[in-house]
């Protein structure tokens, strides 16, 4: 008879972890994804973002534009259609090295300095190359430009208490690096075309002081020509000399190499 309620114990507990395990399991509840939101696949993970080590795009920023043609040429030449084939010309040469090409403009209108410079900021892993034709200069020669370096004790004014960079000096912490792809920009232009300077010089363009990453400018002479077909024959010969500057580049960017 001692033995009845241990008997009766162990159904109990026999019938309890059976109920357990018929019971469907609960779930810590998830707070709704932003409406909007992309949803990840259960067989997938979202695509990690290329780091800031790997040189992945080119921004490539035509001149002017719209109603601003930029420099005209007594015959007619506008700035603003030349430097526009130069770009897709460029990006052809740029995309075949595996690059992402982007323009900061594709027809005829004209983007604002700013507008130009945040396409070129929303991106990661990226170079910014501002084309120009000049109204002066040797026909037929290529100058490239980089930021001049500021005055000691004049980068450190620029960044306020917050830590944050101003917009006008996004510049500052690239100026290295755009002086290194400058040079090899310049030295395949002075390969290319006769009279152009071995070395690039340091010029205050407007358009590169709100970039936030290595940015050029690289400019043609001249819209001065009778009409356009030389500047038309140096487009691929410039094009060719970009896109093996910056592949060269490219290893500098993403191993540091000096």
């Amino acid at each position: 008879m001692r033995r009845k309620p241990i008997s009766i114990f162990l159904v109990l507990i026999v019938a309890g972890v059976a109920a357990l395990q018929a019971s469907p399991q609960t779930q810590t509840p998830q707070p709704p994804a932003p409406q909007g939101a992309p949803q990840a696949s259960p067989q997938t993970l979202p695509q990690p973002a290329a780091p800031r080590s790997a040189l992945t795009a080119v921004v490539l920023d035509p001149a002017h534009g719209g109603a601003d043609q930029g420099a005209r040429g007594a015959s007619g030449i506008a700035e603003s259609d030349i430097v526009l084939s130069f770009a897709r010309l460029l990006r052809i040469s740029l995309e075949a090295q595996g690059l992402r090409v982007i323009l900061t403009r594709q027809a005829n209108d004209d983007p604002s300095f700013d507008d130009r410079s945040k396409m070129a900021n929303a991106q990661r892993g990226a170079i910014f190359i501002t084309l120009h034709v000049s109204s002066t200069g040797p026909a037929g020669t290529v100058r490239v430009y980089s930021l001049p370096q500021q005055p000691a004790g004049a980068s450190a004014s620029s960044t306020p208490r917050t830590g944050l960079i101003r917009w006008d000096a996004a510049q500052q912490g690239y100026l290295d690096q755009s002086r290194k792809l400058a040079e090899l920009i310049q030295i395949q232009m002075a390969q290319r075309f006769q009279g152009s300077p071995e070395t690039p010089a340091a010029v205050a363009v407007r358009q590169l002081r709100t970039i936030a990453a290595p940015a050029v400018a690289i400019e043609v002479s001249s819209v001065s020509v009778p009409d356009r077909t030389p500047l038309d024959q140096m487009a691929p010969l410039m094009a060719d000399g970009v896109a093996r500057a910056v592949g060269a580049f490219r290893t500098v960017y993403e191993t540091g190499v000096k």
